[in-house]
């Protein structure tokens, strides 16, 4: 399948689109963004990814988890998620309260990229 996919440079508006007023911007030092993003495309490499709901939820956990980002992380990722999805011809009318937490339990470990891509593909 050809998916529209991000790339480092939209991320980090993605992310900065999130950022209140005295959150701290920008990459954490220790972090590679592109890293993050190259789970990914390993996985879009290895047939991992079926579906564009796969396909946002490996951004969803690899963004949320990496810790790329100063501050936002978990806005950042859901952003991402989002905006995978609605690139590639799906938009879904997620409950704020709901997805905020489906988000923190991604970014604890708490559900994997198979569990949030069925969460979203029951949406869809």
């Amino acid at each position: 399948m050809n998916f529209r996919l991000l790339n480092p440079g939209l991320v980090d508006q993605l992310h900065d689109a999130v950022l209140n007023p005295g959150e701290l911007p920008g990459r954490a030092m220790n972090k590679s963004l592109d890293g993050a993003l190259a789970r990914v495309d390993n996985r879009l490499a290895y047939g991992l990814i079926k579906d564009v709901f796969d396909l946002a939820a490996a951004y969803a956990v690899a963004i949320s988890q990496g810790h790329c980002y100063n501050d936002g992380n978990k806005r950042t990722a859901f952003r991402a998620m989002d905006a995978v999805l609605v690139m590639n011809g799906v938009t879904l009318h997620l409950d704020t309260v709901t997805i905020g937490q489906i988000i923190i339990r991604t970014a604890q470990g708490q559900m994997d990229e198979a569990e949030l891509g069925h969460w979203l593909r029951q949406r869809g």
